[in-house]
């Protein structure tokens, strides 16, 4: 089963996604921490270099974490260790396991995010029923490069008006870029560095919040 927080079946707003090896030497959970207490309502725990177990142990830790200060933890891929740490839910990426196969394990009310770089992978997780989408990159950063040119807004906008689900912006995203994404029709956002990476992990995140909900 997973945690009971699912049943909200809530949409994240600001969404960190995780990696530790860009916390400039800080430890991943007091920064998740700092962030979360900040207002950041989602995380994604996303290490794609641990093994089972040593995942299984940071979700239970970031679960705790998150659950205490009100976000939802949901998990990279890994069905079977949201399953077990009682997570929200899991975070597709486009090659993966469609929402409903992972439902099968996880239960009707688990929340599934769905990674997307174009408008027919979008298309094709809003079908298969991702709860939502997050897609980019829409601005140039280095966490991303791997998927190709930024899409720009122009691009997000088009996702945001075609998919029936609601999107999330994720690549270069900063507090600049907040209301230009909100105008492109995304229901939030979704950051790695901008908050990871920044000098003070609690004051960025605030920023961000503040940001998004001043829109």
């Amino acid at each position: 089963m997973v945690a009971s927080a699912s049943r909200t079946r809530a949409i994240p707003r600001v969404y960190l996604v995780t990696d530790r090896h860009q916390t400039r030497g800080r430890g991943l959970i007091e920064t998740v921490e700092a962030a979360v207490e900040a207002g950041v309502d989602a995380v994604q725990l996303r290490e794609k270099d641990l093994s089972v177990r040593e995942l299984y142990e940071l979700a239970c830790t970031l679960r705790e974490v998150c659950h205490r200060n009100g976000a939802l933890l949901l998990v990279n891929d890994h069905i079977d260790v949201a399953h077990a740490a009682r997570a929200d839910g899991v975070h597709l990426p486009v090659r993966s396991f469609t929402p409903a196969e992972a439902r099968l394990l996880l239960g009707p009310e688990a929340i599934v995010g769905s990674s997307c770089h174009t408008l027919d992978e979008a298309q094709r997780a809003a079908r298969l029923g991702a709860d939502f989408l997050v897609f980019g990159p829409v601005f140039p950063t280095p966490s991303k490069a791997a998927f190709g040119p930024p899409v720009g807004l122009e691009e997000l906008a088009r996702v945001c008006a075609t998919v029936s689900c609601p999107v999330l912006a994720i690549g270069g995203v900063g507090t600049e870029q907040v209301s230009a994404i909100r105008a492109a029709g995304a229901a939030g956002i979704a950051v790695v560095r901008a908050i990871l990476s920044a000098p003070d992990p609690s004051s960025a995140a605030r920023a961000l919040v503040a940001a998004w909900s001043s829109g």
